[in-house]
């Protein structure tokens, strides 16, 4: 599983320069420790919990489980008999024990240059606690959960720590998601409560956000289930925040001014249309007013370890998503632990993240992980080519951003503009740069390590899902030499295994599918009110195993290389879109009668939706009938795999009921552009 050695052949050393203060400074150090962590897992993680406040400490085994389907119903349990609250962690062990209240959480940076603001962790906490004083007066108690559909700014980390503070679950919704999308988490969760923003922008693009979360609300109540309160955040009327406008009053509406000259950048900077946005004085609540009046102290409410801490929402290969739900204690253990150790945190690190925390990686690595370390972080509302491509190097540059994590999909959309806007940028203050999301090719990788890293920064190339929680394929900085496109190694207490067809372990280099052995304190432990679907989808295939649904290649180094999920599943940008979920809203139109979605290369994206449709007979083929199929949202996939690819090797086409289709759809296949 693990090699005797290190491995000399192919691989790129850290720089000597880590060593001094890695948490894990040799490979050796590493090796000793993963095999504490899977022959004495209750040793290794009860020593790593020590490290945290338990309002009563946990009885019996560390971990307790049972992955065979055959032996009855599938669980996990952690640290059964403890009692702690995750928020009261994160921060007041921070501002009260460790004395960090005046320590910067976040510094938060929007859509606009110019456009920051610095929170300390004294700061959050009182925000934090006044929030859950909101959330208690409009009824929100321990168990209910409460849908966040947000943008990324500092009150959507307020929302989801109040929310645990109470002990309230939170589900996060994407704020790119649409309204429908929104209305069947919110359905399937039971969200008694919605917090949403009037609205934001991304790059030039207005999202009004209160208009979709009227729409998802208004889908709810024609369902059947109507959402009670909605608590809306004034984010482009920030001078809402200086007044208090009753909360049965609508926001203002600004208007457009002339352009200003932004002093410390010499940008132009634009003020931004605030639009009119719909109020419904029997649901809607003003985030501002109500906040005013609250009390900025507040009781944590104490959980016991295996009470729900949140549910996020992944693709699901029937159609419809999947609520993963994770528990209090074990996820807090394993992001605070992997994050230390997989990015060396460091007590004058500055650590930047830059997915949205509607994404596993935003739970995970911006807020729980970074808060449990005492971290400081940047957190972005924008986009990495927004005002222009030097962005993120400029940002790098302003808060000398020491850590930096991101996805492959970013690091291919900066190539394509080349190294000079990177090198405008002096960058010094990099010691560790990270990937998440997918798998990085080689290409980007080495452009990443040259160019953005300069040779001198050690990348850990990150393999997990929304379901694992936190990382569990991943290089440790300075202890694992590295590979451009491999994850590398397990993680602590992560021990996996490659499997043939018939469910048979491969030993040596292998290629098969990608499961695992025995569970951490951080995985999923079910889908919310559907415990034989979590069953189903990831134990049933191969009894005993965590079925990751990822194949995946073992080299004769012992390095893990994944090749892409097995089932149909598209990974577009680092998100994992499901082609039923696709195929399902193209038949929605009303001039659709069959279609399918495959995968096909893209050079930014990793993949983009190929679509092919079959329109009701008398139904033209138009520019405006493809500009409603693309908001719209078995025919054999290999094959229509290979046209979408323009490859005219198709192999055994005997079972196809019409052969001569193959001809027609080659003659009009459409013209993609990248």
């Amino acid at each position: 599983m693990i090699p005797d050695k290190v491995p000399r052949e192919d691989v790129f050393h850290a720089p000597g320069g880590l060593k001094k203060e890695a948490h894990i400074p040799s490979f050796e150090k590493y090796k000793d420790l993963y095999m504490k962590s899977i022959e004495n897992p209750d040793d290794f993680w009860g020593d790593i919990a020590k490290d945290f406040f338990w309002k009563s400490k946990h009885t019996g085994q560390f971990l307790d489980y049972n992955f065979d389907v055959t032996r009855g119903e599938i669980f996990i349990k952690c640290m059964e008999g403890a009692s702690t609250n995750i928020c009261y962690n994160l921060l007041d062990r921070n501002v009260h024990d460790k004395k960090l209240g005046d320590k910067v959480a976040f510094y938060w940076l929007g859509n606009e240059p110019g456009d920051d603001l610095t929170v300390t962790y004294r700061e959050l906490l009182l925000r934090v606690c006044q929030f859950a004083n909101v959330l208690k007066s409009q009824g929100v108690k321990k168990g209910d959960r409460v849908s966040i559909y947000m943008p990324m700014v500092i009150e959507l980390v307020v929302a989801m720590l109040a929310c645990v503070r109470i002990g309230a679950v939170h589900s996060i919704v994407f704020a790119g998601f649409s309204a429908e999308s929104l209305c069947e988490r919110i359905l399937d969760s039971q969200c008694s409560l919605l917090i949403t923003a009037d609205g934001f922008y991304r790059g030039d693009k207005l999202i009004n956000l209160k208009l979709l979360a009227d729409e998802a609300m208004r889908k709810c109540r024609d369902k059947g289930f109507p959402v009670e309160k909605c608590i809306m955040l004034k984010h482009l009327s920030k001078e809402a925040e200086k007044t208090h406008l009753g909360s049965q009053s609508p926001p203002a509406k600004r208007s457009c001014p002339d352009l200003q000259q932004e002093k410390q950048t010499g940008r132009v900077k634009k003020t931004r249309p605030v639009p009119q946005v719909p109020w419904n004085t029997k649901v809607d609540l003003c985030w501002h007013t109500l906040v005013c009046g609250a009390s900025d102290e507040c009781e944590p409410e104490w959980c016991e370890s295996e009470d729900p801490l949140f549910i996020l929402y992944t693709s699901g290969s029937t159609g419809k998503p999947k609520g993963v739900l994770h528990t209090v204690s074990g996820y807090m253990v394993y992001t605070a632990t992997t994050f230390k150790m997989v990015f060396d945190h460091q007590p004058d690190d500055i650590y930047w993240c830059t997915a949205d925390i509607g994404w596993i990686t935003g739970h995970s690595y911006i807020t729980y992980g970074p808060l449990a370390n005492g971290a400081t972080s940047v957190l972005f509302e924008g986009l990495p080519t927004y005002p222009d491509v030097s962005r993120m190097w400029e940002i790098v540059d302003k808060y000398c951003v020491t850590k930096f994590y991101t996805a492959p999909t970013a690091i291919r959309l900066l190539m394509k503009y080349g190294s000079e806007p990177v090198q405008k940028y002096k960058r010094k203050s990099l010691k560790i740069l990270g990937t998440v999301g997918e798998p990085i090719n080689p290409e980007a990788w080495q452009w990443y390590y040259t160019v953005v890293g300069e040779k001198r920064c050690p990348i850990v190339d990150t393999f997990w899902q929304t379901e694992t929680g936190g990382h569990v394929l991943t290089p440790l900085p300075a202890a694992t030499p590295m590979k451009p496109g491999s994850a590398t190694f397990p993680f602590f207490g992560v021990v996996p295994a490659i499997l043939n067809e018939s469910g048979e372990e491969l030993e040596g280099p292998s290629e098969g599918y990608l499961v695992f052995k025995q569970p951490w304190p951080g995985v999923m432990r079910t889908v919310y009110g559907n415990h034989q679907r979590f069953e189903t989808t990831y134990f049933k295939k191969f009894p005993g195993y965590y079925v990751t649904g990822d194949g995946c290649r073992r080299d004769k180094d012992g390095y893990y290389w994944i090749t892409g999920r097995i089932d149909d599943m598209l990974n577009v940008s680092g998100h994992l879109l499901s082609t039923a979920e696709v195929e399902s809203a193209l038949l929605e139109h009303e001039g659709v009668t069959e279609a399918a979605v495959v995968a096909r290369p893209h050079p930014v994206k990793g993949e983009s939706l190929y679509c092919f449709v079959t329109l009701t007979e008398g139904v033209p083929y138009n520019h405006t009938l493809e500009t409603e199929l693309k908001q719209q949202g078995k025919i054999m996939r290999r094959v229509l795999r290979k046209i979408a690819c323009d490859e005219r090797d198709l192999g055994d086409l005997s079972t196809l009921a019409d052969p001569s289709v193959i001809d027609h759809l080659f003659q009009n296949r459409c013209c993609t552009t990248i």
